[in-house]
C-alpha cells in the first residue's frame, strides 16, 4: 500500500530533492522518512505566466500503517499488476480444437494476437502487408521514387497505420485495460515515461522495435504470422463461422476456424466491400481535412512563452465550432514532426503526420479537420463514405498528375488565392508539393470551415494563423467510414466472426484499438 498524492506543483526545472521537499511538506514527514515514490502523472500547468509542472505521486513511507491509523483521510493506493498475463488469470479460457485467426497486425490485432498467444490457442495471424523492416523499406522506395506498393506502405502492413505516426498514446476512452496496454508497450521496449505523461507517445522510431519484439513473442508462443496474404472471403453454415479464405504468393487457400478477429485497420476497401456482403455494416460519420505545419520554436513560444526552451516540444489540441453548424479540429498533432505520404491507393494523395521520440523536428504538424456525416454523401450505399474520400484523394493527386502533394500558405488560403511559393515554412512532406488552390481537391464547406477556423485559433495560439504556415492536402483516413455491426458478444451478424479496432468502428487511436483487440480476444477465450 502507498500514498498517494495529488496536484503537487513543482518548478520548472525540479529534481529528485524537489520532489521529496514537497512531499515531505504536504505529509508532514521527514525527508529521511520517505522510503520510495513513483510518478502516476506528469502535466505542465501553462495556465499562468509562471509555469509549473504538476505530478500526481504514489508515496511509500516509513511505519506507513501507523502514519495512516492517524491520518485517515490520506488517500492510499493498492498496488496491482496490470499485465495481460493477469487478465487471463481473471476471464480464464475455453480452448477448442480449431485454431483461431486474427486478420491485421495494427495494435489491436498484435494485442488480440498475443492474448490468445499467451492461452496456448496458437493464433493464425494472416497480414496483408509485410513485416515492418520490409515495410520500412517499400515507405522509402515511394518517399524517394514514387513507386507505391499498394499491398505495403503507411496504411498496410505490421504495426498498421500508427507505426508511421507519432506514436500518440492519449485517449477519450475510459478502459480498466489501458494502464495494462501501457505497461505491455514499456515492457517491449517504451520509454517508462508513457505510464505517467499526461500527453503519451512512443516516437515511430521506437514503435517499430516494439511491433518486431511483439511479434517475435507470439511466434514463441506458438502463433503463427503470415505475411503478404489477404482475407478474400469468410465461410460461414447456418450463421456459423467455418472458415475464412486467404491469398498469398503460394495461391488460394482455406483455413478452418470458429473463430476469427478481423482487426483490418479503416483503409481496407476492398475488404469492407466483400464483408458488406456478408455481415451487417453501417454508415458512420468521419473527417476530412489537411495537415498545416509551423515552425515548431514559435508553437512552443507560444505556448509556452520564455520558459520553452526548458520543456519538450509544445503539443496543441484546439478545435472551435462555427455558425454554418460545423466544426474543425486538430487531430493526431505531431511536435517536432512530418507530414507524411499515406496513400494506399494508385493515382490518389493521403496525407498523415509522423513524429520521432525526440520530436526534434524543425516543424510541427496537425491535422485540421472537419466533420463529415453520412447526410454529406446522401446515399443509402454502406460504402458511400469509402467512395467520398476517394474522390477528393483522386483529385488531389490530378492537380500535380503526380505524387505530390497540394500545398497552399495559409495567408493564401485565406484569401481565396493560388499559392506559387512558400515563405519561413519548408514543408517536409517527403516527395515534394506542388504549390496549388486547395478549393480543388476539398468540399467547398470543407474549405470554408477551416478558413474561418484559422484567425478563431490564432486567437487561441499566437501565431497559428501566420501567412507563411502551410496546408498540405488532403488527409481522409483518419477514422473508418464504416461500422461493423456486432452483439454484446462481439460477434458480427456471423457468429465467430468478431470486427473489432479502427477498420470495424469501434477505436480511435493506437490505446484505444489494442483496448478493443484485448476486449475481443477476451470474446474469443470465453465463447465456445
Amino acid at each position: 500500500m502507498r500514498i498517494r498524492l495529488n496536484n503537487v506543483k513543482l518548478p520548472i526545472p525540479y529534481s529528485d530533492m524537489d520532489i521529496k521537499n514537497r512531499i515531505s511538506h504536504e505529509l508532514r514527514v521527514k525527508p529521511s522518512d520517505i522510503v520510495s515514490y513513483s510518478i502516476l502523472r506528469k502535466s505542465i500547468d501553462s495556465r499562468k505566466k509562471e509555469l509549473k509542472y504538476v505530478l500526481n505521486l504514489a508515496v511509500s513511507i516509513v511505519d506507513i500503517e501507523k502514519y495512516l491509523k492517524k491520518n485517515s483521510k490520506i488517500e492510499t493506493i493498492e498496488d496491482k499488476e496490470y499485465t495481460l498475463s493477469n487478465i487471463i488469470k481473471e476471464v480464464g479460457c475455453i480452448k477448442t480444437s480449431l485454431r483461431p485467426v486474427v486478420v491485421g497486425t495494427g495494435p489491436c490485432g498484435l494485442f488480440a494476437a498475443l492474448m490468445l498467444a499467451k492461452t496456448g490457442m496458437r493464433p493464425i495471424i494472416i497480414e496483408r502487408g509485410k513485416k515492418v523492416e520490409d515495410r520500412v523499406k517499400s515507405v522509402e522506395i515511394f518517399n524517394t521514387m514514387s513507386i507505391l506498393d499498394t499491398e505495403s506502405n503507411i496504411q498496410f502492413g505490421e504495426g498498421g497505420a500508427g507505426t508511421f505516426s507519432d506514436g500518440k498514446l492519449n485517449t477519450g476512452i475510459n478502459s480498466d485495460k489501458i494502464k495494462t496496454v501501457l505497461n505491455e508497450f514499456v515492457k517491449y521496449g517504451a520509454n517508462e515515461d508513457i505510464l505517467y505523461d499526461a500527453k503519451p507517445h512512443i516516437g515511430t522510431d521506437i514503435l517499430q522495435v516494439i511491433v518486431k519484439n511483439i511479434r517475435e513473442d507470439i511466434i514463441k508462443l506458438g502463433g503463427d504470422i503470415r505475411y503478404s496474404t489477404k482475407l478474400i472471403n469468410v465461410l460461414s453454415k447456418n450463421g456459423q463461422l467455418n472458415g475464412i479464405v486467404v491469398e498469398s504468393k503460394n495461391g488460394i487457400e482455406t483455413i478452418n476456424t470458429n473463430k476469427c478477429i478481423l482487426a483490418i485497420g479503416h483503409s481496407a476497401r476492398d475488404t469492407f466491400e466483400m464483408l458488406s456482403k456478408q455481415i451487417l455494416m453501417e454508415q458512420k460519420a468521419f473527417s476530412v481535412g489537411v495537415r498545416i505545419e509551423h515552425l515548431q520554436e514559435n508553437i512552443s513560444k507560444a505556448q509556452y512563452g520564455d520558459m520553452y526552451s526548458f520543456l519538450p516540444p509544445a503539443p496543441y489540441n484546439i478545435s472551435c465550432h462555427l455558425d454554418n453548424n460545423r466544426s474543425c479540429y486538430s487531430f493526431c498533432m505531431c511536435p517536432g514532426g512530418y507530414v507524411v505520404a499515406a496513400a494506399s491507393e494508385e493515382k490518389s494523395i493521403v496525407t498523415n503526420g509522423m513524429s520521432y521520440n525526440k520530436r526534434d523536428g524543425k516543424n510541427a504538424n496537425s491535422a485540421l479537420l472537419v466533420g463529415i456525416t453520412p447526410q454529406d454523401f446522401n446515399s443509402d450505399n454502406v460504402l458511400a463514405g469509402v467512395e467520398f474520400q476517394r474522390k477528393y484523394e483522386s483529385l488531389a493527386y490530378k492537380i500535380s498528375n503526380s505524387y505530390k502533394a497540394p500545398c497552399q500558405r495559409v495567408g493564401d488560403f485565406k484569401n481565396k488565392k493560388q499559392s506559387y511559393s512558400y515563405g519561413d515554412v519548408i514543408p517536409t512532406y517527403p516527395i515534394g508539393v506542388e504549390m496549388a488552390d486547395l478549393r480543388a481537391c476539398l468540399p467547398e464547406y470543407v474549405v470554408d470551415t477551416i478558413r474561418q477556423s484559422l484567425d478563431i485559433f490564432g486567437e487561441k495560439i499566437k501565431g497559428f494563423n501566420n501567412e507563411d504556415a502551410l496546408l498540405t492536402g488532403v488527409e481522409t483516413r483518419s477514422s473508418s467510414p464504416i461500422r461493423m455491426v456486432r452483439d454484446k458478444e462481439g460477434n458480427s451478424t456471423i457468429r465467430g466472426l468478431f470486427p473489432a479496432g479502427e477498420g470495424a468502428g469501434y477505436a480511435g487511436g493506437i490505446t484505444s484499438a489494442a483496448c478493443d483487440g484485448i476486449n475481443v480476444a477476451i470474446n474469443v477465450m470465453t465463447s465456445l
